[in-house]
């Protein structure tokens, strides 16, 4: 067997992190920047202990997994750069990338949608100007700044409501619809839109940015737009659950909560798919290989 290639990895514990190490664990050796490594934790809010890291590691490129995504939690901390928001998104990201300059490191950063403001009626291109609306989506696109002005070499893979085949921790969005269904307890809205994102197959997109390394920015979801009412919709008929969906509304939601709201976040993919060597899965396609 072929020695492993050695990978830097952040946010390894996470949904997305987590599916990459799993599905990959035979082709790389990860090297994990992690707070919670009961063997060797990394702060990658401290800057000497990435460059120690980067330093010590024999791996050409890192995958920058990790970031604070909790978009309401973030929005009680706006504007606050001593907030573990910013200091996660965007410090450690600058921290990250200062390590890598200095072995020419090449780094695969996943951002999102978030940057848009929501308006765009159709899906987004990466050429869109960022309009961030929420402090979430500010501090990434903050992190994507940080990246485009890097010497390094960098790959930005923007993502939205990423979901996987197998349950996590913290459910995705397709099982947390699954679970409300199945209780009798889903209220979805008819008039909010994003670009469901596959993580399995983005896992392979990952893997194809390393391998050929892929620089610049490129979308990196199923290429799809959905409602919320539609996925829920499509996930109820797929595996014939008896819970019902009921209509809601955002505009009506929005009364009730003080921060933002994108109306749209579905992404255009055609840059990347047009170069990719294998083909995504269609969301329903996705769907269908759920485990629950």
């Amino acid at each position: 067997m072929a020695d492993k290639i050695p990978l830097l990895v952040t946010g390894a514990n996470g949904l997305v992190g987590s599916k990459f190490t799993e599905l990959f664990s035979d082709k790389y050796s990860f090297d994990i920047l992690e707070l919670s490594d009961p063997l060797a934790p990394v702060d990658i809010t401290d800057l000497e202990a990435v460059k120690h890291r980067f330093e010590a590691s024999g791996a050409k490129a890192c995958i920058h997994f990790a970031a604070f995504t909790n978009v309401t939690a973030a929005w009680e901390q706006r504007g606050d750069k001593s907030g573990l928001t910013y200091k996660v998104n965007v410090t450690g990201t600058e921290n990250i990338s200062q390590a890598a300059a200095q072995k020419n490191v090449h780094v695969i950063h996943l951002s999102t949608a978030y940057v848009f403001d929501g308006e765009n009626k159709e899906t987004y291109v990466e050429s869109d100007k960022m309009n961030p609306i929420e402090w979430y989506g500010e501090t990434k696109a903050r992190a994507e700044d940080v990246f485009s002005a890097a010497t390094h070499p960098w790959t930005i893979l923007r993502i939205d409501q990423p979901f996987r085949s197998n349950p996590f921790s913290r459910l995705d969005i397709a099982h947390a619809f699954m679970a409300k269904i199945k209780a009798n307890e889903a209220r979805l809205f008819t008039n909010h839109y994003f670009g469901p994102t596959y993580i399995d197959d983005l896992a392979r997109v990952i893997d194809f940015s390393i391998s050929e390394k892929l620089t610049g920015l490129f979308h990196a979801t199923a290429g799809e737009k959905w409602g919320d009412f539609e996925l829920g919709t499509a996930i109820k008929n797929i595996f014939n659950l008896s819970g019902e969906i009921q209509p809601s509304d955002l505009d009506e939601y929005l009364k009730t909560v003080n921060r933002p709201y994108q109306r749209n976040t579905a992404l255009n993919t055609d840059k990347l798919t047009n170069i990719l060597p294998f083909k995504l899965k269609t969301v329903e396609e996705a769907l269908a290989e759920l485990i629950f």
